[in-house]
């Protein structure tokens, strides 16, 4: 399976850039509904994943900082807590899957390491429940 068939493209995910503030951030995240979303660099390369935490435990250990004054801090000065890694589109299933184990979306990048888009576990789960005999989804389908 190629991994393109579980490609949402960047022009449909929601991401951020390390330019944006701390308060761009929160309120993208908070319209879109999402506890975690892609940031993208300069060269439009993924550079990370931001998530809620990420920007709650900022928030609170460092002095000074509030919603009020969020927009003069760059999200590219806030630490993150893990390493979401990337794949690139001609990855095998396996390094996708080893990945969606332990993310909820896995960035995807070309060959030159430019973002096109996220495969989101849920996807994945989809797909690989139509293989289980006697799915209730088949039955419905039928």
């Amino acid at each position: 399976m190629n991994i393109a068939f579980f490609l949402l493209p960047k022009q449909e995910v929601v991401t951020v850039t390390q330019e944006a503030t701390l308060r761009q951030t929160l309120e993208k995240m908070e319209h879109h509904r999402y506890s975690a979303v892609p940031i993208i660099n300069e060269e439009g390369g993924y550079a990370g994943t931001v998530t809620e935490g990420d920007l709650l435990w900022y928030m609170k250990n460092t002095p000074g900082v509030s919603f009020e004054n969020a927009n003069k801090v760059k999200l590219q000065d806030v630490p993150l807590r893990m390493t979401n890694r990337s794949v690139r589109i001609d990855s095998d299933m396996k390094d996708l899957i080893a990945l969606a184990k332990v993310q909820n979306f896995v960035p995807v990048v070309d060959d030159r390491g430019h973002f096109i888009g996220i495969v989101r576990r849920s996807e994945i789960i989809d797909y690989c429940q139509s293989f289980i005999p006697g799915n209730p989804t088949l039955a419905l389908e039928a």
